[in-house]
């Protein structure tokens, strides 16, 4: 008999033409070097930590100094953002969708912030996490962006607040079409708990120094990460990608050298 497992994260699309979130993954969509896809575990890592988010059309967006227009394929002309606007034929669905009494509260898609050009954009999902599990949302980890725009980070405690899944850009040109796509990722939701950012736990961190007071396991640990590997003239590349990668598949090692360390 298997038992069933209740997901970290469960995501709920509300705009139907938006992609599913999707695991990000090590290469970081065949945009690292070769080189650090091989070898610097600590890059692939990172790119695969969480699950992109994509905006749930393509579209261009602008700012022209002073106001934010957006366009999409279909549309007459560059429309201005006062201050809001829904997805296209999207506030109509929801009211057929939703109880009467929550007909008329359809998310906005896009709004221009009272900021200077900021920018807040839908994606089309509402996400639910499991108890004491969050949501950091940020830029795709190691995947380059269109450029003209930045992204605020932000974390959501979707464990109980269940609302809009959106993220806020900053322009930083002018002037100038940028083009988002429905198929390349705006977002990466990475899970995280609440400890992990606690107060507590940020303050937990010390400082050690000058070097000549370093402890003898300091310079024993220096010696075996970074000497010793270069002094070996048949040394493997990627010896620290591949330890890593074996202690995945073995946890009982990862165990081990766990204990010996403390």
């Amino acid at each position: 008999m298997t038992q069933d497992v209740r997901p970290i994260a469960r995501f709920f699309r509300l705009i139907e033409q938006a992609r599913p979130p999707q695991r990000a993954d090590r290469s970081a969509m065949g945009t690292l070097p070769t080189r650090a896809f091989r070898y610097c575990e600590a890059v692939t890592s990172a790119a695969s930590y969480g699950w992109w988010i994509f905006p749930p059309m393509d579209m261009q967006i602008m700012w022209d100094g002073s106001d934010i227009f957006w366009h999409y394929d279909g549309a007459e002309d560059w429309m201005k953002l006062m201050p809001s606007a829904q997805f296209p034929g999207f506030s109509d669905r929801f009211d057929a969708a939703a109880p009467p009494e929550l007909q008329g509260f359809s998310p906005p898609f896009l709004t221009a912030l009272p900021e200077p050009g900021a920018l807040q954009l839908w994606t089309g999902l509402i996400a639910r996490t499991a108890p004491d599990w969050h949501l950091l949302l940020r830029a795709p980890s190691n995947l380059p962006l269109p450029g003209g725009f930045t992204q605020y980070e932000g974390i959501v405690e979707t464990d109980r607040w269940f609302g809009p899944l959106f993220t806020n850009l900053r322009f930083t040109r002018s002037h100038t079409p940028i083009r988002l796509r429905a198929d390349f990722p705006l977002l990466q939701a990475q899970p995280v708990r609440p400890l992990d950012y606690a107060a507590e736990t940020l303050a937990a961190m010390s400082m050690a120094g000058p070097m000549e007071a370093f402890e003898p396991e300091v310079w024993n640990a220096y010696r075996a990460t970074i000497a010793e590997p270069n002094l070996d003239p048949d040394r493997a590349f990627g010896a620290y990608a591949t330890a890593v990668r074996k202690e995945r598949k073995c946890p009982m090692a990862a165990q081990r050298r766990s204990t010996v360390a403390a």
